[in-house]
């Protein structure tokens, strides 16, 4: 490209229906491994008006009865924030249906061998564009709905519920490196107590408006990143309906609850199932993503161990300084032990003269890339699942995300010849 270009991420609260159904899912998933880490989880979840139902396949010694998954399903719900019963979705008044039975044992025979659970394709991706090297639109919308959630808890934010969206568009030079925040949507269920009358409609009120933006967008883009936003920053909202026309470039361009109220939302608003963000878990649509869902999943699914090994190889290989983007792809066979391949781009960024195929050779040499070895490397028999199905799986920095950890960077630059 030689001309500047726009690139737009998207991503959902916790209180959203399929974030509801995704922490459902790996509530349970972390209930087995907690008792059997060596439980074998494919759980399911729908959400809707006052509804639940769970279903799968599960293989453990825990003591996941009808009894407790239902505590688990209300724990969980209730921890969401959906505790009014008036909203059409509650944790003390829903009601939950369990369809859990044993994992078929065609698809045990190749995994007790130390093969991966399931055939498919995962990727891993990681870019210098923030001190996660997570890219930039879609770590921006994490941290929008996350610090929506905390604002809501607080009581900072009274008037919103759990239901939310955001979207981030960032403007990038030519080389890739972004020039500015362009547009911010924001979209929040909330209460009464911001619906005025315009025109004989219910809308949600410009004061409200003005709170979000000064409480939750402002803040939240300050912390991240002071260098694009500051006090001279302009921030202006687009009218309900508006479109079509042309704003100057110095300001962030804001739509917050576009539609013009968002009263009716959470799982009665829509109904809600496991994995149906897939896009919003990874990488926002700037790195690609393979053919299946995260949640509910234990370790031996490579579909979720695998794309966090290639998470973890994609960040080691930037921060080892061996390129400033890299995407990295394994691909695998069930029952079968090791990868079908290692595919590697840094999208022309490789240095120190080391090319794509080069890096591939070193992923091969530094990490173990069966589900065993990958399972062994990342720790993953814990219950550590359900702070991953909201806010992203990636890009977080916490205890429990050895994904996330930059641990193999030296052993990257030692096998590249380099100091």
């Amino acid at each position: 490209m030689n001309q500047n270009y726009l690139f737009t991420s998207e991503s959902v609260s916790m209180g959203h229906p399929d974030k509801v159904a995704d922490q459902i899912s790996d509530t349970i998933l972390d209930f087995c491994l907690q008792h059997d880490p060596k439980s074998r989880v494919a759980c399911e979840t729908l959400v809707t008006t006052d509804y639940v139902c769970v279903a799968g396949e599960i293989t453990t010694t825990a003591p996941l009865t009808r009894t407790v998954v239902d505590k688990l399903v209300r724990g969980i719900i209730r921890e969401i924030g959906y505790v009014d019963p008036t909203i059409g979705f509650a944790a003390d008044t829903c009601q939950i249906e369990c369809k859990l039975h044993s994992q078929s044992p065609d698809i045990s025979v190749g995994v007790d061998g130390g093969g991966a659970g399931d055939q498919g394709m995962m990727f891993g991706f990681a870019c210098e564009e923030t001190k996660s090297l997570m890219p930039l639109p879609i770590f921006l919308a994490h941290r929008l709905v996350e610090n929506h959630a905390k604002l809501r808890a607080s009581g900072k934010l009274k008037f919103v519920r759990p239901d939310a969206k955001s979207q981030v568009t960032i403007e990038y030079k030519p080389d890739g490196t972004p020039n500015r925040i362009h547009t911010i949507v924001l979209s929040t269920q909330h209460d009464e107590s911001v619906v005025e009358i315009k025109k004989k409609k219910k809308v949600f009120s410009d004061k409200a408006r003005e709170e979000i933006l000064n409480t939750l967008i402002i803040p939240t883009l300050k912390a991240e990143r002071p260098d694009l936003v500051d006090a001279k920053t302009k921030f202006h909202f687009v009218p309900v309906g508006e479109s079509g026309k042309k704003y100057p470039t110095d300001v962030i361009l804001c739509h917050i609850n576009p539609t013009g109220i968002f009263l009716e939302g959470g799982p009665h608003g829509d109904c809600g199932l496991t994995g149906r963000k897939i896009i919003v878990d990874t990488y926002g649509g700037m790195g690609r993503h393979g053919g299946g869902a995260f949640s509910g999943k234990d370790p031996t699914k490579v579909d979720r161990s695998a794309a966090y090994m290639c998470r973890y190889i994609a960040k080691n290989i930037v921060k080892a300084g061996l390129a400033s983007k890299c995407e990295v792809q394994l691909s695998y066979a069930i029952g079968y032990p090791d990868p079908i391949n290692i595919w590697v781009s840094t999208f022309g960024t490789a240095k120190h003269g080391l090319t794509d195929d080069k890096i591939a050779a070193l992923i091969s040499k530094t990490f173990q890339l069966t589900p065993k070895g990958i399972i062994e490397t990342l720790n993953l028999r814990r219950p550590i699942y359900k702070e991953s199905a909201r806010n992203g799986h990636f890009g977080r920095e916490l205890a429990n995300f050895t994904w996330e950890k930059t641990d193999k960077a030296a052993a990257l630059r030692s096998a590249a010849g380099l100091k």
